[in-house]
């Protein structure tokens, strides 16, 4: 059962780094703002495998305690974590030599939601036997 949360976890966050490569890009292009110091590809993958691994394992979790119930609240505390991430780019001190600091949350926040959007919509790809 794992195997397939696993597949599920690898899809979501490859859509995920994905979809938040490509606003990376356009929203470089739409304000001129680099914040390649904070922000890059690398740690937009990184942290895209990172949050679907950790929900992967949450989700496994739920699914083996709460059975048929673990759906709903797995994309409840989903949901509610994603909203509780966007308070870290809206509290980060950036370094002193970025331009344009105050538009590090136009960048930032709406990626805090890619990966919860990713699993949600490759979530009918990868129903498990039981639901």
């Amino acid at each position: 059962m794992y195997k397939k949360i696993f597949y599920h976890a690898i899809t979501a966050s490859a859509l995920s780094a994905l979809a938040a490569m490509i606003y990376y890009r356009i929203y470089y292009f739409a304000t001129l703002a680099d914040f390649s110091k904070i922000v890059n590809y690398k740690s937009i993958i990184g942290i895209s495998i990172m949050v679907c691994m950790m929900a992967s394992f949450v989700y496994y979790g739920l699914h083996k305690w709460l059975h048929k119930k673990a759906d709903i609240v797995f994309n409840f505390l989903f949901s509610i974590l994603s909203f509780a991430a966007i308070m870290f780019p809206i509290s980060l001190s950036l370094p002193l030599d970025i331009q344009f600091p105050e538009l590090f949350p136009g960048l930032a926040v709406p990626m805090m939601f890619f990966p919860a959007i990713a699993w949600f919509t490759v979530k009918p790809l990868f129903k498990l036997p039981n639901e």
